[in-house]
């Protein structure tokens, strides 16, 4: 078995380009005005029902509240140690194989209740985690369909560049993609910055360099980084860039990113990168044979790939790139690329209904047994379906993608150890405790219990402890959770377009080769997981479309919600965040809105829309009688309680 390489770091010099190449690359590039890509404004007014996006990112950002669509059924014999060398590149060394976690239907939880240490690694799981850490920083796939030359990448979007060609070629992204260097990738894309901490949750460290790929100035993003290839090294987008998030100052590994935009990125590249000249370019970044091999390939799998720009920021379109992808291949055991069906690709429904759900939390996975917001994945390891989703959305050859599973084992059960480790941020260490009342809190436990646990499992908190005592922080830990085994899945009358969206290519994922061999089964189903509620503090806007701006609305009879809400920024708590009602403050709503939150229409959430109702998880709300079981102290007391899972 071959070790996998994850580099994490390069550099390159760049080379000068004549004035006569310069002035007709840019004359060539200004060209592509006329072609189909739209600009981020164009991509804006029709998010839901036309174009191309690939959620490299995510591809399991369909989990909704509930957690990451990952995939990946753990067929390796081995888990990788991380050792990091001089050269901060990460490698995978085998071990012995670790015992064979359950993933089949019929799978329960243990008597702990959480299946943490899925793998059964015992005191190793935290060094096997940050080497999961590190292939979820940077994308280890290296037959991946889309992966951009790293050093043309570097030498076109140089944010320090002076000459005019690259000058001009930069103004030319600008405006059909949105950004003209890295930094500004970047922040248009909305990867998280790494705060500088050690490690990136309890006893899982950050890996060394943090695939931080060079050119991104003072930034250290996260979710863009370097993989080693047959051919060079490849820029490609990873994990991070949709289930890490930045939240008021602290990076939280396993949040959903709600500034995350891989979609109109890969919308957006599908139109920009296939036009540009292989012949102009060559000479301007001074490309080797290669890497301009590389780049050929990405062009050519880009005609592999289709999928939908998501209704509103924050939202994710997987759904739809797996779906669209698979009509544009062969309906056979292998998904077969072929250009006829590329250019007249099969029928179906997803390219105007809305699925839309918003990246997933990973740190409830280990409470589960079923995977995707539905429960729709009844078999096998949501980690491998990760893999072969984010592979499909990137026009990978299903042959290609075989061997190298077959062959980097370690490096899917490494990502299997994160995500099952992974543990979710506590409000007091992110806000303080000044910020919680604990009266309250203790006051909304019993009425969690009546009205909350029999669908989101029950919490038995610090305080629950004979004689008791201690800070806030103590007190207020969750010392167990008991969710229901096995996972169920309710209708509470939320939107069921994302439910029903699996319908339209089940069939034709259990068909594929890689899911029987994995024992990965799709099974639609009406309704969704009803999800362990930890880090809930953190997970707003609310239900699996973010309909809902935090817990006050969402604890109120659904007309009384708002119709329409802006997303702000996760910077200052004092104007970012309602304490009270946890999640957008109500400067979000209505006439108040800050006008700085305006200056992207997409951050605008409207509820009216196909797709993102507002609607349903308010029955338990009233009873029989029709009247409110819950007075507005009871409700703030629930609330306070919710604070601290």
């Amino acid at each position: 078995m071959r070790s996998l390489k994850v580099r994490t770091q390069l550099s390159f010099r760049r080379s000068p380009v004549s004035a006569a190449t310069a002035a007709g690359v840019v004359s060539a590039l200004l060209g592509l005005g006329a072609l189909g890509c739209e600009s981020d404004e164009a991509a804006a007014s029709e998010p839901a029902d036309t174009g191309t996006s690939s959620d490299t990112g995510s591809l399991d950002a369909q989990t909704g509240d509930a957690e990451s669509d990952t995939v990946g059924d753990t067929v390796g014999d081995t888990v990788g140690d991380t050792v990091g060398d001089t050269d901060g590149d990460v490698e995978t060394a085998d071990t012995s194989p670790p015992p064979a976690p359950d993933f089949s239907k019929n799978a329960t939880l243990p008597a702990a209740g959480h299946r943490k240490d899925i793998l059964g690694l015992g005191a190793a799981l935290p060094a096997v985690a940050t080497q999961g850490l590190a292939y979820a920083l940077s994308w280890p796939v290296d037959v991946s369909g889309v992966l951009l030359p790293a050093r043309w990448m570097q030498t076109l979007f140089d944010a320090e560049a002076t000459d005019e060609v690259t000058l001009g070629l930069q103004d030319v992204a600008r405006t059909l993609l949105g950004f003209g260097d890295l930094v500004e990738m970047a922040a248009w894309l909305g990867l998280p910055n790494h705060d500088g901490s050690v490690e990136a949750f309890a006893g899982v460290a950050w890996p060394d360099n943090l695939g931080k790929m060079e050119g991104f100035g003072d930034m250290t993003p996260l979710g863009v980084g370097i993989v080693e290839t047959g051919l060079a090294p490849a820029m490609s987008f990873s994990c991070a860039t949709c289930h890490v998030g930045d939240l008021f100052g602290h990076t939280v590994v396993g949040m959903t990113n709600r500034r995350a935009r891989a979609n109109e990125f890969f919308h957006l590249a599908k139109g920009f990168f296939p036009s540009l000249s292989a012949d102009l370019l060559q000479p301007m970044t001074n490309a080797t044979e290669a890497e301009m091999t590389q780049f050929l390939a990405t062009q050519k799998n880009l005609a592999a790939i289709e999928n939908i720009v998501p209704a509103a920021q924050g939202l994710d379109t997987s759904l739809a790139q797996v779906a669209l992808s698979l009509s544009r291949r062969r309906d056979d055991e292998w998904a077969t690329k072929d250009p006829a069906f590329e250019a007249a690709p099969r029928e179906n429904a997803l390219r105007t209904e809305v699925a839309d759900s918003k990246p997933a939390v990973w740190w409830t996975l280990k409470y589960k047994t079923r995977w995707l917001l539905d429960g729709s994945i009844v078999s096998g390891n949501p980690v491998f379906t990760n893999f072969l989703w984010n592979e499909l959305g990137r026009g990978t050859d299903l042959h290609e993608l075989d061997a190298w599973l077959a062959e980097n084992e370690a490096a899917v059960n490494a990502l299997t150890a994160l995500v099952f480790a992974n543990e979710p941020p506590r409000f007091v260490d992110i806000f303080g405790e000044a910020q919680l009342d604990l009266d309250a809190a203790q006051r909304g436990q019993p009425l969690f219990e009546a009205h909350c646990s029999a669908c989101h499992g029950s919490y038995e908190k610090a305080w629950d402890a004979p004689n008791a005592d201690g800070s806030v922080a103590e007190l207020t830990r969750t010392t167990r959770v008991d969710y229901p085994s096995p996972t169920p899945v309710k209708d509470v009358g939320t939107d069921p377009k994302r439910a029903q969206g699996m319908q339209h290519f089940a069939a034709a994922l259990n068909k594929l080769a890689i899911s029987k061999a994995m024992g990965t089964v799709v099974e639609p189903q009406t309704g969704y997981v009803p999800p362990p509620l930890d880090g809930i503090f953190a997970r707003y806007p609310y239900l699996h479309n973010q309909s809902v701006p935090n817990l006050c609305a969402l604890l109120s009879p659904a007309p009384e919600r708002p119709t329409t809400f802006w997303m702000g920024p996760d910077v200052d708590p004092t104007t970012d965040y309602d304490f009270a009602c946890v999640g957008l403050p109500a400067g979000g709503v209505g006439a108040d809105v800050p006008a700085a939150w305006k200056e992207d229409p997409r951050r605008e959430m409207d509820t009216t829309r196909p797709g993102l109702s507002n609607q349903g998880h308010d029955a338990f709300l009233v009873g029989d009688d029709g009247q409110p079981l819950l007075d507005a102290a009871q409700r703030r007391d629930l609330i306070e309680f919710l604070k601290t899972l």
